[in-house]
């Protein structure tokens, strides 16, 4: 029984040694990802749920399985989306590198796009415990959409500086 816990635990361990090597950065940010995503997922049925009990004349609120399969799809564009922004890094690191550059902090776009959706979940979070009807403060939904703001503004900045950027 001893050895299949230890066998168990350096799967585990090996498991999350490869996936840091592979993601670097990005391993936290996803994982975070990852979690609030489920967090929204919950939160929104339990909100649609909500809303059915407390408005039962009206059939367009409450849970539906074509708006639940709706947000599990969107979810799933967001992980093109970092696709997206990794591809973009090793673009922009492999391009300069041809001509002899080294680019530090290789992971710049793929870490901006999962940390705005990181941010955009935990707001969707907020805005669903306020549709149960739970009292939300006002400036927790401000503070998370100013980091939000921050973020784009920072990635914006960042993509008119990347290398190649005919507006200079």
């Amino acid at each position: 029984m001893k050895h299949g816990y230890l066998f168990t635990q350096a799967g585990i361990s090996a498991a999350f040694a490869w996936l840091s090597m592979k993601l670097g950065v990005l391993l936290f940010p996803l994982g975070l990802l990852v979690l609030m995503m489920m967090l929204d997922y919950i939160t929104g049925m339990l909100a649609s749920k909500a809303e059915a009990i407390t408005h039962p004349e009206d059939p367009s609120l409450g849970w539906s399985s074509r708006r639940g399969m709706l947000g599990i799809l969107k979810k799933l564009g967001y992980l093109a989306l970092i696709a997206v922004g990794v591809g973009l890094d090793q673009i922009i690191v492999r391009g300069v590198a041809l001509f002899g550059f080294d680019v530090p902090g290789k992971g710049f776009f793929g870490l901006a796009v999962t940390i705005w959706l990181v941010l955009n979940e935990m707001l969707s979070i907020v805005e669903n415990v306020g549709r149960m009807g739970a009292p939300v403060p006002a400036w927790l939904a401000r503070c998370v959409a100013l980091l939000k703001g921050k973020v784009d503004q920072i990635a914006d900045q960042a993509a008119e500086d990347a290398p190649g950027d005919d507006n200079e």
